[in-house]
């Protein structure tokens, strides 16, 4: 029992000398640190004045579900609507499409992001640079309910929501351009099919005379040529037209409010922070001076 109350009466007393030495330390410093605290503020208030500005834009598409368009009208076979709305399967092709390589060039081209970044055209990692400020300032992201938001971020408001359109809208033409080289594959082997459907037909037209059979053939081989040609019909749409891959909600719009800096948040980063080193250096600086002086 004496140990414990021991025990107690330490730890009591360790607490309340903790407390006095806090109290001591404020009530003998309380105007230096006031000092640093008020100078923090004020310096970082003028400072984060000459801090440019930046404006956030967002647009919102959803992929489609069928990227074959001809098929899906041509086909009356073809259970997929060409009007539904895309699953999570297209959701993360879309979101492979956005965020390419090809995609970060044409918007660097069309944008001229070299000079907008402030990249030196002699740089030996430009395009690197390039790339690190554009990654950094996109965001595509997938939302909740199947879509996919395409933000970013720049100093002049319009930049920033033709920079989202411009995305949205290359997205369908990256597609078309990954799509039309397997459509032109394709095309090709259909038009050679095609060809040899059509030598065939002759061939058994040119033997079939009066012979019954013959002509039940010529029939069967005119039935197969007009599926072919069919076939053949929509490889083609698929290879020279260029449809639309995804469905837009929402397109970008120029902010008529900044997104970043925030300015209050600056300053009392900038503040506490300078506190905490004040109160840092009088702990471990002020005792020793004192001892030297002893």
């Amino acid at each position: 029992m004496d140990q414990e109350s021991n025990k107690k009466k330490v730890s009591t007393f360790d607490a309340q000398s903790v407390t006095s030495a806090t109290v001591a330390f404020f009530k003998r410093w309380w105007k230096l640190l006031t000092i640093v605290f008020v100078a923090a503020a004020i310096i970082s208030a003028v400072v984060s004045m000459f801090i440019k500005p930046m404006y956030l834009s967002y647009g919102i598409m959803i992929p489609t579900n069928s990227n074959r368009l001809s098929k899906a009208i041509l086909d009356y076979d073809y259970s997929m609507d060409f009007m539904d709305y895309g699953a999570e399967r297209d959701c993360e092709y879309a979101l492979q499409v956005l965020t390419s390589k090809q995609m970060e060039l044409a918007v660097s081209k069309r944008f001229n992001l070299e000079q907008r970044y402030n990249i030196k055209p002699s740089s030996p990692h430009k395009q690197y640079d390039i790339g690190k400020k554009y990654n950094r300032y996109l965001t595509i992201k997938r939302t909740d309910f199947m879509g996919i938001e395409v933000a970013i971020i720049d100093r002049d408001p319009q930049t920033a929501a033709d920079i989202v359109n411009y995305i949205m809208d290359k997205y369908d033409t990256l597609c078309h351009e990954i799509h039309r080289d397997r459509a032109v594959d394709a095309a090709v082997v259909m038009d050679a099919v095609c060809a040899t459907a059509e030598d065939e037909l002759d061939s058994v037209a040119a033997s079939a005379k009066a012979d019954p059979w013959k002509d039940y053939l010529v029939r069967r081989k005119c039935k197969e040529l007009a599926h072919l040609q069919a076939r053949a019909v929509q490889t083609n749409v698929d290879k020279d037209k260029q449809v639309h891959y995804r469905y837009v909600v929402d397109r970008a719009v120029p902010a008529d409010k900044k997104d970043r800096p925030k300015r209050a948040l600056i300053v009392l980063g900038c503040s506490v922070g300078a506190l905490v080193v004040c109160i840092f250096g009088l702990l471990l600086f002020v005792p020793r001076k004192d001892e030297d002086e002893e």
